[in-house]
């Protein structure tokens, strides 16, 4: 099959892909964007974008949040065409989970889907509009989100509370056939990416579902972000701009060199470019947060209406620019074999549209949790959950974001996690930087404070006393 599959032609290799997803049920829609995509890939294209095509953007060219306070009042108008749409298609498999990452504990015994649906519960009190709330789910996070909002039942809206984005089977990277793993079935398939959201606004109805009951606007976020909420002045701004489409950027630290930052095509427009996207030689460029200032934040705002006559314009067929992740076919599997992963990304489409444009916001609106350290953070003391179930800062803290650095060995996973913070997250309210090395258990009530580096180079378990105040670094051995 591996010597047939290398000499043959396009056509006849994308039929076994084909196949396996018209079995799997997949809209003929999805398989033909597949099609698109792995044509490319054959071709030897891997959606590499060059310094060649790009420039940097400058402040001129984007407006800033702090600027729009006087569109407020047209986003309270805006309101009641604007539907929240939450990314919850991953699981918390980074972390050792299985579940959808959603329903991760991160504040006051309150998960992530807590955190959201009181959000939009307070909002549509607040503001007497009853904005619906939408999750795009993945299939193996579906049932147990949907399962889990059953206890907010006023949740409920005119819109349905979810739709399902697609899947894409993976590519051996050895002769571009379709990978297979008898092991572990769901291994062969892959998320097609948060640019999944446009066909499935398609194949699931949703589209038509909210255009036919008058809402215009889409305010889309990752479930994971708790800062991604509604602005008022934002939303005014985008509608009495009559913009298509807009992407929240926020300025990059050393945190974000390795997530998508915004350009300028020398072509004219915006464009996002992801780390996947970058040739190898320029990657040092693209880490360098003083040439290319704003990551993408993933909070995107969509005209709903124009989105829709964009992909009738198109035959529902967008080309997103396309993302080639090179992996394993197991990630739990360093042995198996290596495949590509074909993606696209929900922010890409900025590059399609006329008069598509960014607004810079600040880094309240991006709290996100990718890593451990990130849950660690928000365990502390440094992030308050208001009344209106909004996660901020600690208005006591004199810092800003926190930098911790937590051993992979004994802190990525969150089991790993809750058993060394068994009696709760130290006191971090003063410390500005933390960097944990080695197996280290914390007792309940210890205060870090300033930049502190603890170490341990023993793979045995140490453990740090109750009420220890530690404002230096800390060698345990």
């Amino acid at each position: 099959m591996q010597a047939k599959l290398q000499g043959a032609e396009p056509e006849e290799r994308f039929r076994l892909f084909a196949k396996k997803m018209a079995e799997e049920g997949i809209p003929p829609l999805i398989i033909e964007a597949f099609r698109f995509y792995y044509d490319k890939l054959v071709r030897g294209e891997r959606g590499l974008l060059s310094r060649e095509a790009i420039s940097p953007v400058t402040k001129g060219d984007i407006a800033y949040r702090e600027m729009l306070n006087g569109f407020a009042e047209d986003g309270r108008q805006a309101t009641k065409e604007t539907v929240i749409i939450k990314l919850n298609g991953g699981l918390g498999t980074s972390m050792g989970l299985s579940r959808p990452k959603s329903l991760i504990e991160v504040k006051d015994g309150l998960n992530f889907l807590d955190i959201t649906a009181r959000q939009i519960l307070n909002q549509r009190e607040r503001q007497g509009i009853k904005i619906p709330l939408v999750l795009l789910n993945s299939y193996k996070t579906n049932k147990d989100s949907i399962q889990f909002l059953g206890k907010y039942p006023d949740l409920a809206s005119d819109i349905p509370l979810s739709f399902l984005q697609h899947k894409f089977p993976k590519v051996l990277k050895e002769d571009l056939s379709p990978a297979m793993w008898p092991m572990d079935r769901d291994c062969e398939w892959n998320p097609p990416g948060h640019g999944d959201l446009y066909l499935a606004l398609i194949t699931s109805g949703m589209l038509d579902k909210m255009t036919s009951k008058g809402y215009k606007y889409a305010f889309v976020s990752n479930s994971d972000n708790l800062g991604g909420l509604m602005d008022e002045a934002i939303l005014g701004y985008f509608a009495s701009q009559d913009f298509p489409f807009m992407m929240e950027v926020a300025d990059r630290t050393e945190a974000d060199i390795k997530g998508g930052h915004l350009a300028k095509l020398r072509t004219g427009g915006l464009i996002l470019r992801e780390i996947a996207q970058c040739p190898e030689e320029e990657t040092q460029e693209f880490q360098d947060i003083d040439v290319y200032r704003y990551f993408n934040t993933n909070n995107i705002w969509i005209n709903l209406i124009l989105l829709k006559g964009k992909l009738e314009e198109a035959a529902n067929a967008l080309g997103l620019p396309m993302i080639i992740n090179p992996k394993r076919i197991d990630l739990r599997d360093g042995s198996s074999p290596e495949v590509y992963q074909i993606e696209t990304a929900l922010g890409s489409a900025i590059s399609l549209f006329e008069r598509a444009t960014a607004v810079r916001v600040p880094r309240t609106r991006f709290v996100p949790v990718k890593k451990s350290q990130d849950l660690l953070a928000l365990w502390s003391d440094c992030y308050v959950l208001t009344e209106d179930s909004r996660i901020i800062q600690n208005r006591e803290r004199r810092f800003g974001t926190i930098r911790i650095d937590l051993d992979d060995r004994y802190y990525k996973k969150i089991d790993q996690l809750r058993e060394r913070f068994a009696n709760n997250a130290p006191s971090l309210i003063d410390c500005r930087s933390l960097t944990i090395h080695g197996n280290v258990y914390f007792g309940k009530g210890v205060v870090i404070r300033g930049d502190v580096n603890i170490a341990s180079h023993s793979s045995k378990k140490v453990s740090i006393p109750e009420e220890t105040v530690i404002n230096a670094d800390l060698l345990l051995d």
